[in-house]
């Protein structure tokens, strides 16, 4: 058997939520997650989460399978979903709801006392195939870690006014940044950020307008990055591919910070 197949990974989706922030570049929504958290704890994280059996079946109810392969459709679900649960962002067509009571709809879809396609369809909402920007997709080598996931990165615009928070569960504080305070933040010890956040807040930092990276995001191919260690001046280094546009793309292996 081979070392994937005893640790295989784990499909899981991340929203990049972005919004403009006047005359500087755009912001980006970020959570801390909380110490006792299994993966990244304490670090800073954009929201998202494992892809789970029902991202599947209402990707299907959807019709995103009409458009995607199982993966990609569950997994644009999944970026949805966990951000409405761990951040209250709801990024689907639909009437304005009060917010109150989203916070305690976001609360019951964690929980998964309420499935979040019935809730969807309850207030009247529907999925936005178009909503997600596919940015980057993310899996180490069984080699690397032992707890793996195969994780799909997506930009989004943020609505006018959308409101964004955190569950107090999985994420204890959050706030809209730009990319490059966010790197500010971490070179001054003030944060933490792993590996992919790092090397994803670069490449974010490179753009000064949405219309940039979203233009930047449909025109560089997605492809798996599985970061490798290699030697480099005598050094070993984690290092990702050098034409998928990221402007770092290797750091000393001591440095670099693992979930």
């Amino acid at each position: 058997m081979t070392e994937a197949a005893e640790n295989p990974a784990r499909p899981a989706a991340t929203l990049i939520l972005l919004r403009e922030s006047g005359n500087g570049p755009p912001e980006l929504f970020m959570q801390k997650r909380a110490n006792t958290m299994g993966f990244a704890a304490g670090m800073m994280v954009f929201p998202g989460g494992k892809v789970d059996d029902a991202d599947v079946a209402l990707a299907r109810a959807s019709g995103l399978l009409d458009r995607y392969d199982a993966a990609e459709g569950a997994a644009r679900i999944a970026a949805l979903r966990e951000s409405f649960e761990e951040a209250g962002v709801l990024l689907t067509d639909g009437p304005a709801r009060n917010p109150a009571q989203l916070e305690d709809a976001a609360r019951a879809v964690a929980a998964r006392r309420i499935d979040f396609g019935a809730f969807l369809k309850t207030i009247g909402h529907r999925i936005d195939a178009d909503a997600l920007v596919p940015w980057s997709r993310w899996c180490p080598p069984p080699s690397l870690e032992t707890k793996r996931y195969d994780t799909r990165f997506y930009l989004a615009r943020a609505p006018r006014g959308l409101a964004a928070g955190h569950d107090g569960n999985e994420a204890v504080t959050s706030l809209w940044t730009t990319a490059r305070a966010a790197l500010a933040s971490a070179d001054a010890g003030d944060t933490k950020v792993i590996f992919p956040t790092r090397r994803n807040l670069e490449r974010l930092a490179a753009y000064d307008t949405i219309d940039g990276l979203i233009d930047h995001a449909r025109s560089t191919p997605v492809r798996l990055i599985a970061p490798e260690v290699r030697d480099v001046d005598g050094q070993p280094h984690l290092c990702i591919p050098d034409d998928l546009g990221y402007p770092i793309t290797r750091e000393p292996i001591a440095s670099a910070m693992r979930g």
